[in-house]
């Protein structure tokens, strides 16, 4: 089966409400292609490695979370910009990405689909446009200690994390925000976290982190937003009776 570009789109704003967002680049069609679509490949972020496998899967349309533009660029279409806009345009492949409001979604998006990769549920939000989530284990129980959570992140998530903070504590109320969310910590902590998951972190956290007696783990921008694009572009797919494939390009950041 096939729909066209402008369906496919207004499914994917549908669900993902990119208007509710301020955010750093534009949401939705950063590439036209070709006017029908019958493959979509999904992935994080719209590199080279990724458009050079959709080519090869024949694909029609890439989802990312990570697309091609974001505010501050210089807006000239050299070096690595040329060559991935290049292969898009000679394959006529179309390109949608959605950043923020991919983060947001409550069931699909890159929260909500960590927390179901880590056996958590969320039970409120937190931070701007209530980007963070906040809950605890699905089943009721708490992790005994630092340790017993960082072990189960790197088992499930397949990826040494960093950990900083109160180490014997029990860990019951989980906050967690997907990719470069060291920001978001002290709303954690003021939303009454007994530890933050997050992609990254930065000098500041490990100090708030020891000061405040609330854990901070970092466990990677890519792996931590694995989920998302998977869970969207699979849902759309089905709608549409497309074929779909992820593709996972490592990053070890």
């Amino acid at each position: 089966m096939t729909t066209s570009r402008s369906e496919l789109l207004q499914a994917f704003d549908d669900l993902l409400q990119p208007a509710r967002f301020k955010d750093y680049g534009p949401n939705g069609l950063q590439v036209e292609g070709k006017a029908d679509i019958r493959r979509i490949v999904s992935g994080v972020t719209a590199s080279l490695a990724l458009i050079e496998a959709a080519v090869a899967a024949q694909a029609d349309a890439i989802f990312v979370h990570h697309g091609l533009f974001w505010r501050g660029q210089n807006g000239t279409v050299t070096g690595w910009m040329k060559q991935r806009m290049a292969l898009l345009l000679h394959h006529d492949i179309n390109l949608y990405a959605y950043h923020l409001p991919l983060d947001a979604h409550p069931t699909l998006g890159n929260n909500a689909q960590l927390g179901v990769q880590l056996g958590l549920e969320g039970v409120g939000c937190f931070g701007d446009n209530n980007l963070g989530f906040l809950g605890q284990r699905a089943d009721g129980g708490q992790f005994d200690h630092l340790a017993a959570l960082a072990t189960h992140l790197e088992f499930k998530l397949n990826r040494p994390v960093t950990q900083v903070g109160p180490t014997q504590t029990a860990i019951k109320k989980i906050a967690w925000c997907t990719g470069g969310a060291q920001g978001y910590f002290e709303a954690a902590i003021a939303a009454g976290a007994d530890v933050f998951i997050t992609g990254e972190i930065s000098e500041p956290q490990a100090h708030y982190a020891r000061e405040c007696g609330v854990a901070f783990i970092a466990c990677g921008h890519h792996a931590s937003e694995r989920y998302g694009a998977l869970a969207v572009a699979g849902h759309v797919a089905a709608q549409f009776g497309l074929e779909h494939t992820f593709i996972d390009i490592d990053n070890p950041a």
